[in-house]
Protein backbone atom coordinates (compact mmCIF):
# COMPACT_ATOMS: atom_id res chain seq x y z
CA UNK A 1 0.00 0.00 0.00
CA UNK A 2 1.01 3.61 -0.50
CA UNK A 3 2.26 5.86 2.31
CA UNK A 4 0.50 9.23 2.15
CA UNK A 5 3.16 11.46 3.76
CA UNK A 6 6.95 11.35 3.93
CA UNK A 7 9.25 12.94 6.49
CA UNK A 8 12.84 13.02 7.69
CA UNK A 9 13.64 10.71 10.59
CA UNK A 10 17.22 11.76 11.42
CA UNK A 11 16.08 14.34 13.97
CA UNK A 12 17.35 15.33 17.38
CA UNK A 13 14.92 14.81 20.28
CA UNK A 14 14.42 18.57 20.43
CA UNK A 15 13.53 18.72 16.72
CA UNK A 16 11.24 15.71 17.14
CA UNK A 17 9.30 17.48 19.90
CA UNK A 18 8.96 20.55 17.67
CA UNK A 19 7.63 18.34 14.88
CA UNK A 20 5.07 16.77 17.22
CA UNK A 21 3.87 20.23 18.17
CA UNK A 22 3.45 21.17 14.51
CA UNK A 23 1.82 17.95 13.37
CA UNK A 24 -0.67 17.70 16.23
CA UNK A 25 -2.55 20.58 14.58
CA UNK A 26 -3.21 18.27 11.62
CA UNK A 27 -5.02 15.61 13.67
CA UNK A 28 -8.61 15.16 12.47
CA UNK A 29 -10.73 14.06 15.49
CA UNK A 30 -13.60 12.66 13.44
CA UNK A 31 -14.41 10.18 10.68
CA UNK A 32 -14.38 12.10 7.39
CA UNK A 33 -16.57 9.31 5.99
CA UNK A 34 -18.32 6.33 7.60
CA UNK A 35 -16.40 3.10 7.99
CA UNK A 36 -17.72 -0.07 6.33
CA UNK A 37 -20.01 -2.09 8.57
CA UNK A 38 -17.41 -4.88 8.67
CA UNK A 39 -14.09 -3.09 8.24
CA UNK A 40 -10.60 -4.40 7.71
CA UNK A 41 -8.76 -3.56 10.94
CA UNK A 42 -4.95 -3.54 11.04
CA UNK A 43 -3.15 -4.12 14.32
CA UNK A 44 0.46 -3.07 14.89
CA UNK A 45 3.16 -4.05 17.36
CA UNK A 46 6.92 -3.67 17.79
CA UNK A 47 9.25 -5.83 19.88
CA UNK A 48 12.90 -5.29 20.76
CA UNK A 49 15.90 -7.58 20.96
CA UNK A 50 17.04 -7.24 24.55
CA UNK A 51 20.42 -5.60 24.85
CA UNK A 52 20.60 -4.30 21.28
CA UNK A 53 18.97 -1.75 18.99
CA UNK A 54 17.39 -4.43 16.78
CA UNK A 55 13.62 -4.29 16.55
CA UNK A 56 10.89 -6.44 15.04
CA UNK A 57 7.69 -4.92 13.66
CA UNK A 58 4.44 -6.50 12.48
CA UNK A 59 1.12 -5.44 10.99
CA UNK A 60 -1.78 -7.91 10.90
CA UNK A 61 -5.06 -7.13 9.10
CA UNK A 62 -8.27 -8.78 10.29
CA UNK A 63 -11.77 -8.74 8.81
CA UNK A 64 -14.70 -8.05 11.11
CA UNK A 65 -16.93 -9.61 12.33
CA UNK A 66 -15.15 -12.99 12.17
CA UNK A 67 -11.76 -11.44 12.98
CA UNK A 68 -10.19 -13.57 10.30
CA UNK A 69 -6.61 -12.71 9.33
CA UNK A 70 -6.54 -11.55 5.70
CA UNK A 71 -3.03 -10.05 5.43
CA UNK A 72 0.13 -9.56 7.43
CA UNK A 73 3.61 -8.12 7.02
CA UNK A 74 6.77 -8.00 9.13
CA UNK A 75 10.15 -6.35 9.10
CA UNK A 76 13.39 -6.58 11.07
CA UNK A 77 15.21 -3.28 11.49
CA UNK A 78 17.43 -1.29 13.80
CA UNK A 79 16.18 1.59 15.89
CA UNK A 80 17.83 4.77 14.69
CA UNK A 81 16.30 7.07 17.29
CA UNK A 82 17.12 6.87 21.02
CA UNK A 83 14.59 5.76 23.58
CA UNK A 84 13.04 8.99 24.84
CA UNK A 85 9.73 8.90 26.73
CA UNK A 86 7.04 10.59 24.63
CA UNK A 87 8.95 10.16 21.34
CA UNK A 88 8.22 6.50 20.67
CA UNK A 89 6.87 7.15 17.18
CA UNK A 90 10.27 8.37 15.95
CA UNK A 91 11.75 5.05 17.05
CA UNK A 92 9.01 2.69 15.82
CA UNK A 93 7.09 4.34 12.97
CA UNK A 94 9.80 3.84 10.28
CA UNK A 95 9.72 0.05 10.78
CA UNK A 96 5.91 -0.02 10.85
CA UNK A 97 5.78 1.97 7.60
CA UNK A 98 7.94 -0.71 5.97
CA UNK A 99 5.34 -3.27 7.04
CA UNK A 100 2.47 -1.22 5.63
CA UNK A 101 4.28 -0.84 2.30
CA UNK A 102 4.34 -4.66 2.03
CA UNK A 103 0.62 -5.13 2.62
CA UNK A 104 -1.42 -6.45 -0.29
CA UNK A 105 -4.55 -4.61 0.94
CA UNK A 106 -5.40 -1.23 2.41
CA UNK A 107 -7.01 -1.48 5.86
CA UNK A 108 -10.04 0.63 6.69
CA UNK A 109 -8.75 1.45 10.16
CA UNK A 110 -5.52 0.95 12.12
CA UNK A 111 -5.28 -0.03 15.81
CA UNK A 112 -1.94 0.81 17.43
CA UNK A 113 -0.53 -0.86 20.53
CA UNK A 114 0.20 2.52 22.10
CA UNK A 115 -1.14 6.01 22.63
CA UNK A 116 -2.81 8.52 20.36
CA UNK A 117 -4.14 11.72 21.91
CA UNK A 118 -3.44 10.30 25.39
CA UNK A 119 0.08 11.72 25.23
CA UNK A 120 1.64 14.71 27.04
CA UNK A 121 1.87 16.65 23.75
CA UNK A 122 -1.32 15.08 22.32
CA UNK A 123 0.63 13.37 19.53
CA UNK A 124 1.41 9.76 20.31
CA UNK A 125 2.31 6.94 17.93
CA UNK A 126 -1.31 6.49 16.75
CA UNK A 127 -1.55 10.18 15.78
CA UNK A 128 1.80 10.13 13.99
CA UNK A 129 1.18 6.87 12.15
CA UNK A 130 -2.37 7.93 11.27
CA UNK A 131 -1.12 11.15 9.70
CA UNK A 132 1.62 9.34 7.76
CA UNK A 133 -0.92 6.84 6.40
CA UNK A 134 -3.93 9.18 6.22
CA UNK A 135 -6.07 6.36 7.57
CA UNK A 136 -8.43 6.24 10.55
CA UNK A 137 -6.10 5.27 13.40
CA UNK A 138 -6.46 4.96 17.15
CA UNK A 139 -4.41 3.83 20.11
CA UNK A 140 -5.31 0.92 22.36
CA UNK A 141 -2.69 0.84 25.10
CA UNK A 142 -2.11 -1.56 27.96
CA UNK A 143 -0.94 1.20 30.32
CA UNK A 144 -1.34 4.95 30.88
CA UNK A 145 1.25 7.44 29.68
CA UNK A 146 -0.51 10.46 31.18
CA UNK A 147 -3.84 11.23 32.79
CA UNK A 148 -6.09 9.43 35.25
CA UNK A 149 -9.64 8.11 35.44
CA UNK A 150 -12.31 7.71 38.09
CA UNK A 151 -14.57 4.80 39.04
CA UNK A 152 -14.95 2.13 36.36
CA UNK A 153 -17.68 -0.52 36.51
CA UNK A 154 -16.49 -4.12 36.39
CA UNK A 155 -18.76 -5.18 33.47
CA UNK A 156 -17.51 -5.68 29.93
CA UNK A 157 -17.92 -2.50 27.91
CA UNK A 158 -17.70 -0.15 30.89
CA UNK A 159 -15.82 3.09 30.24
CA UNK A 160 -14.45 6.00 32.26
CA UNK A 161 -12.98 9.23 30.83
CA UNK A 162 -9.19 9.45 30.86
CA UNK A 163 -8.42 13.04 31.84
CA UNK A 164 -5.19 15.03 31.77
CA UNK A 165 -4.96 18.74 32.65
CA UNK A 166 -8.77 18.92 32.72
CA UNK A 167 -9.00 17.59 29.14
CA UNK A 168 -10.54 14.25 28.18
CA UNK A 169 -7.84 12.52 26.15
CA UNK A 170 -9.33 9.03 25.91
CA UNK A 171 -11.15 6.40 27.93
CA UNK A 172 -10.40 3.44 30.12
CA UNK A 173 -12.31 0.55 28.53
CA UNK A 174 -13.15 -2.75 30.19
CA UNK A 175 -12.93 -5.37 27.43
CA UNK A 176 -13.53 -8.26 29.85
CA UNK A 177 -15.53 -8.26 33.05
CA UNK A 178 -13.38 -7.94 36.13
CA UNK A 179 -10.02 -7.54 34.36
CA UNK A 180 -7.79 -4.51 33.96
CA UNK A 181 -8.98 -2.05 31.29
CA UNK A 182 -7.24 -0.96 28.13
CA UNK A 183 -6.79 2.72 27.30
CA UNK A 184 -8.29 3.95 24.04
CA UNK A 185 -7.50 7.31 22.44
CA UNK A 186 -7.97 8.69 18.96
CA UNK A 187 -5.04 8.95 16.60
CA UNK A 188 -6.26 10.53 13.35
CA UNK A 189 -9.42 10.63 11.20
CA UNK A 190 -11.60 8.97 13.85
CA UNK A 191 -13.76 9.97 16.82
CA UNK A 192 -13.51 8.48 20.29
CA UNK A 193 -16.90 6.65 20.32
CA UNK A 194 -16.01 4.92 17.04
CA UNK A 195 -12.59 3.93 18.40
CA UNK A 196 -14.14 2.51 21.58
CA UNK A 197 -16.76 0.59 19.59
CA UNK A 198 -14.10 -0.94 17.34
CA UNK A 199 -11.86 -1.88 20.26
CA UNK A 200 -14.76 -3.67 21.93
CA UNK A 201 -15.87 -5.43 18.72
CA UNK A 202 -12.31 -6.65 18.26
CA UNK A 203 -12.08 -8.07 21.79
CA UNK A 204 -14.74 -10.80 22.05
CA UNK A 205 -12.59 -13.04 24.25
CA UNK A 206 -9.32 -11.52 25.48
CA UNK A 207 -8.42 -8.29 27.26
CA UNK A 208 -6.27 -7.18 24.32
CA UNK A 209 -8.22 -6.64 21.07
CA UNK A 210 -7.48 -9.25 18.45
CA UNK A 211 -5.66 -7.06 15.86
CA UNK A 212 -2.95 -5.93 18.27
CA UNK A 213 -2.94 -9.32 20.02
CA UNK A 214 -2.24 -11.09 16.73
CA UNK A 215 0.43 -8.51 15.83
CA UNK A 216 2.05 -9.13 19.23
CA UNK A 217 2.05 -12.90 18.65
CA UNK A 218 3.55 -12.48 15.18
CA UNK A 219 6.24 -10.04 16.23
CA UNK A 220 7.36 -12.30 19.08
CA UNK A 221 7.52 -15.28 16.71
CA UNK A 222 9.71 -13.16 14.43
CA UNK A 223 11.96 -12.13 17.32
CA UNK A 224 12.39 -15.68 18.59
CA UNK A 225 13.09 -17.00 15.10
CA UNK A 226 15.71 -14.32 14.58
Amino acid sequence: MRIAHQQRWNLTPRAAIAQQQRLRKKVIPRLPQPLPSNPLVAGTDVSYDQGSDQLFAAVVVLQLPELKIVAQATTIDRARFPYVPGLLSFREAPALLRCFRKLACVPDVVMVDGQGLAHPRRFGLACHLGWLLELPTFGCAKSILCGSYGPLASRRGATAPLVHNQETIGVALRTRAGVQPVYVSIGHRIDLPSAVDLALRCAPRWRIPEPTRQAHILVNQLRLAG
